[in-house]
């Protein structure tokens, strides 16, 4: 099996997007801009400037200056200062890993600041040897860079993690690394597109905790 675990972190390890969706539902509502989700879908799994340029380009109405000061301090509020549950059968497998001495790392979106601050609210944050978050590459996913760099922070080549999703972008960028990648959806079920690339689509992290044979030193 493989011998490293390469983790996403918002609506994979934490309940976070249900938090990001409503926030952003209410901010357009105080600014009288129209909600579309499919063009909300598109945004998940990229990092904060990527976010931004998708929604100046598609969303009417928009403008960076007046929503995203509103939209990220709604939503500081609420998944960064106060604890967001993990999802079902995250601390299981998080624990057997560790049993294991499996090396885990986490590939988030979110920036350093923030991710540390989600997984020290969660108590999770002590199960991993490094975090790559968003503001520490270039490129936002659906781009492989940040699993490339997760990779190399464990010691281990892409073809030697399993790499764990909830969105089509994040899926798409382990895929492109050359990882074994497991999906499981949270607000959005995968794309056909995204079907196509023959990973493994799950209902929880307990399936895949049970399908995870520890790789043999």
């Amino acid at each position: 099996m493989k011998k490293a675990v390469i983790f996403d972190m918002d609506g994979l390890l934490l309940d976070t997007e249900v938090v990001a969706l409503r926030t952003f539902q209410q901010v357009c509502d105080e600014l009288g801009i129209q909600f579309d989700r499919a063009i909300y879908n598109k945004c998940l799994g990229r990092n904060l400037q990527s976010t931004e340029k998708l929604l100046t380009r598609e969303l009417e109405g928009f403008e960076t200056s007046t929503f995203m000061p509103l939209w990220t301090g709604l939503y500081h509020e609420e998944a960064v200062l106060r604890p967001v549950p993990t999802k079902e059968g995250v601390e299981d497998f998080l624990n057997a890993l560790k049993n294991w001495d499996i090396p885990m790392a986490v590939a988030t979106s979110s920036g350093q600041d923030k991710a540390a601050s989600k997984l020290s609210n969660a108590g999770i944050d002590h199960f991993f040897h490094e975090v790559i978050s968003g503001d520490m590459v270039e490129n936002s996913k659906p781009d492989p860079e940040i699993y490339l760099k997760a990779a190399k922070a464990v010691g281990y080549h892409p073809t030697d993690c399993l790499a764990l999703e909830d969105s089509d972008n994040g899926v798409k960028a382990a895929h492109s690394a050359g990882m074994l990648v497991f999906q499981i959806p949270d607000l959005v079920p995968p794309s056909p597109e995204t079907e196509a690339l023959g990973h493994n689509i799950v209902t929880s992290m307990t399936v895949v905790h049970g399908r995870f044979v520890p790789h043999t030193k």
